[in-house]
């Protein structure tokens, strides 16, 4: 298991790095966030534990920087500031984990151990069906660079056939997925939702419909 150390603080890097080493971790670091994002998106690092101000490039630049290259090294926050907007930042900026400073190298130790038995995989926010293009970040929509409006749950019934796009959906997997358990599985209300959705991003002219429906089976995207 390889680790990179980025941190300034020479004093907190050398404590990491010895603890990591103890628990037979291979581990590199670097002290300015310029030198750190380059090792990271040039080396093989199963983590990556940055500081959230450093020299050159901060943490949040690092971190974003490192997920644009499409790499799934689980990645740990370390930050001297626990304010509700930092935290939102660093993982939107794609962290896995936030821990502030001081902190215990028992419990860094632990939120290792964690992360490296989940599973990684990273979805891309964009996705593409045809000439749809939807942010699932931003939470928008467009078809021929035109703006198109859902509601949420139409917005939900389409991220949910897109992401499944070439298999048939049917009414209780689409209803399991967007709609809570106090639904009414025997209402019409999915063919009312999906109506709404093919008219809206219908263009002029359409003479095939993206939403299909598979008759006595569901609803599939091709």
């Amino acid at each position: 298991m390889k680790i990179l150390v980025i941190d300034d603080d020479v004093e907190v890097v050398d404590l990491i790095k010895s603890n990591l080493i103890n628990n037979s971790y291979t581990v590199d670091t670097a002290y300015n966030g310029e030198t750190g994002s380059y090792m990271a998106r040039t080396g093989a690092y199963d983590v990556v534990i940055i500081d959230y101000i450093m020299p050159d490039k901060n943490g949040i630049s690092v971190c974003s920087e490192i997920r644009a290259t499409g790499s799934t090294a689980c990645i740990i926050f370390l930050s001297m500031n626990y304010t509700i907007n930092n935290k939102v930042a660093c993982l939107e900026a794609g962290a896995d984990d936030y821990m502030t400073k001081p902190f215990s190298l028992e419990e860094l130790n632990a939120r290792i151990k964690a992360l490296i038995r989940r599973p990684r995989i990273i979805e891309s926010s964009i996705l593409t069906c045809r000439d749809i293009v939807m942010d699932t970040k931003k939470q928008n929509i467009q078809r021929s660079n035109k703006s198109i409006y859902l509601t949420r749950t139409e917005y939900n019934i389409l991220e949910f056939l897109i992401r499944n796009r070439g298999m048939i959906l049917s009414r209780g997997m689409i209803m399991e997925h967007v709609w809570n358990a106090e639904a009414d599985p025997f209402s019409n209300t999915i063919e009312a939702h999906i109506t709404n959705i093919r008219r809206k991003i219908a263009l002029p002219g359409d003479t095939d419909e993206i939403i299909r429906n598979i008759t006595g089976r569901g609803y599939i995207i091709q």
